[in-house]
């Protein structure tokens, strides 16, 4: 979900005690292999946003419907990517890499040709397994490949400025190539993406060595999809349906049930996919709350942003992807000012800082109306991405320096799975608000003022427990 730069990383960064045989050539072009695949899963986290309203007079597809499309993508990804990270470990990065760039590659072909909105839905799921699995992989073969720290430190910048790049073409590109091709092409698009990947992988990538001993939570797997996926249902259809309605209710007490089931299971196996001692550690939990509402209020909003432009405002896909470039531009170069923000005033204090701008540009969009022009508008989105960008860095590192090193790897991973737990809940919650065409603009002025709230509450959270750890 998503987002840039290091909130992906799965395994962990301490220097292999492997040497790499490979030529320096050889080496660049695997770390090329690896930013494909970080890069085309955050190209298909925010090129599909601008293509809803086309999906939906091609395929009839319903808000909800459309909800569904973007979310079955981070469900998959946020609940398998423990399970892909412990699974390359085990039996080989490369080996899982290269299935997960084939899987994703025949996933977006049986996308763009999707018949219905239901198929591609289904498609969109088995998307977004595939991008768990090619996250955490890619870091393993990334940190396998540089035993230096310095040239791995430079490989992981170029790694992660792969996704920030690909994260902010990736509403450009896909209104282009809608308004050129039709739809179906932000999905063909990766195709040539995912053969350039495969056959770098499999031809320069090294393999890591295979832990036979690491074990795999399939009940908690089984708990963490189900929990995750009937929440997003009942409010989805929530929306859709009533909140009466006995589906709805149904999944909120699957959702209740299996929930509790899950923290269970996993306070008591042996090898579990998520370890909850982690979160025994004060800064450890709030970094992993903060960005869990951030990415609820983020993501949330450009799901609604999306449908506002093109289906109250009626924009073009193509405008809709301009429309989102002042803001996914932000993301990078605010990014890159964090650390000296953080260096003078401290991450955590950085991080209640990002929220609190964030908060601000949703207040500042509240004013939002029908024909509401895109001057008074674009600054506010600015200031979105700009939080973005800012946020990231210090969540990250504050995360990490939470946990011993040994345990960076699971600890950025859980990092992860809250962040696209926060998209995945974002959209359908706010989805779920504007699904009314008669009530869209009150139903937006709700997101945004959720979003403001809950960016506080994040600020407040950080900010009270650097206080309590001392920092």
């Amino acid at each position: 979900m998503q987002t840039t730069s290091l909130n992906t990383t799965q395994p962990q960064l301490a220097p292999s005690a492997n040497t790499s045989s490979h030529s320096p050539l050889a080496t660049a072009l695997a770390l090329a292999a690896t930013s494909l695949g970080l890069g085309v899963v955050q190209l298909d986290i925010t090129i599909v946003n601008t293509a809803l309203s086309s999906i939906s007079t091609s395929l009839g597809g319903s808000v909800s419907e459309l909800q569904w499309v973007v979310t079955a993508y981070t469900i998959a990804f946020a609940a398998f990517i423990l399970t892909a990270g412990a699974l390359g470990d085990r039996l080989g990065a490369k080996l899982i890499f290269v299935a997960g760039f084939a899987l994703f590659t025949l996933a977006s072909l049986a996308c763009a040709l999707a018949p219905s909105a239901i198929f591609l839905i289904a498609a969109r799921s088995v998307q977004g397994l595939a991008a768990a699995i090619l996250v955490p992989n890619s870091l393993a073969l990334l940190n396998h490949a540089y035993i230096d720290p310095k040239a791995r430190g430079r490989a992981v910048g170029f790694w992660a400025a792969g996704a920030s790049v690909a994260l902010t073409a990736g509403p450009f590109v896909g209104g282009a190539l809608i308004t050129l091709v039709g739809w179906r092409a932000i999905f063909l698009v990766n195709l040539p993406i995912g053969a350039a990947g495969l056959w770098l992988a499999w031809r320069y990538a090294e393999e890591t060595p295979r832990l036979a001993q690491r074990g795999i939570d399939l009940p908690g797997q089984i708990a963490a999809i189900t929990t995750l996926a009937t929440l997003a249902g009942a409010l989805i259809e929530g929306g859709a349906l009533g909140w009466s309605h006995p589906l709805v209710i149904v999944a909120f007490a699957a959702a209740a049930l299996v929930g509790p089931l899950f923290v269970w299971r996993e306070a008591y196996a042996q090898q579990p996919m998520l370890p909850l001692a982690l979160f025994r550690h004060p800064m450890f939990a709030l970094t992993a709350l903060v960005g869990l509402l951030f990415n609820i209020a983020f993501y949330g909003l450009i799901f609604v942003l999306s449908l506002y432009f093109q289906k109250v405002n009626g924009w073009s896909p193509f405008a809709t992807g301009l429309a989102f470039v002042p803001m996914m531009g932000m993301v990078l170069p605010a990014n890159l000012v964090a650390a000296s923000v953080s260096e003078r005033l401290g991450a955590p204090q950085t991080i209640a800082l990002a929220c609190m701008i964030t908060a601000a540009g949703c207040v500042a969009l509240l004013p939002m109306a029908f024909g509401t022009s895109y001057g008074a508008i674009g600054a506010q989105l600015m200031v979105l991405g700009g939080g973005l960008g800012l946020l990231v860095p210090p969540l990250t590192s504050t995360l990490l320096g939470s946990v011993e090193k040994s345990r960076s790897g699971i600890a950025a991973g859980v990092l992860n799975a809250t962040r696209q737990t926060g998209s995945v809940l974002g959209v359908a919650l706010f989805g779920s608000l504007v699904g009314g065409s008669n009530a869209f603009i009150a139903g937006a002025h709700a997101s945004l003022a959720i979003s403001a709230a809950v960016l506080l509450i994040g600020a407040v959270a950080i900010w009270s427990g650097r206080a309590k750890v001392g920092r």
